[in-house]
């Protein structure tokens, strides 16, 4: 189902959706078909977001477009020094 279905669908609401079929422009992961499997309150929604599956994203139908911003640049390791003196 294409974005723009779920928008009409469920308008103005948080949805849970498994991602289908996307691409990639640049830093963004634009997402072009999803399986919708149910509506998220919002009072859950946060908690719903870092609770989904691998495949599955919560995302609120008033964005136009569904686009998820991809982070390229590796992650700092710091070492902690254990030398006590």
């Amino acid at each position: 189902m294409k974005w723009q279905e779920v928008r009409e669908l469920f308008p103005d609401q948080f949805v849970l959706v498994s991602i289908l079929n996307y691409h990639e422009e640049g830093n963004k992961k634009v997402v072009d078909e999803v399986a919708p499997i149910r509506t998220v309150p919002n009072e859950d929604a946060n908690k719903e977001f870092f609770q989904v599956k691998p495949g599955n994203v919560v995302y609120h139908t008033s964005n136009q477009e569904f686009v998820i911003h991809l982070r390229r640049d590796p992650l700092i390791r710091v070492r902690r020094n254990n030398n006590e003196n």
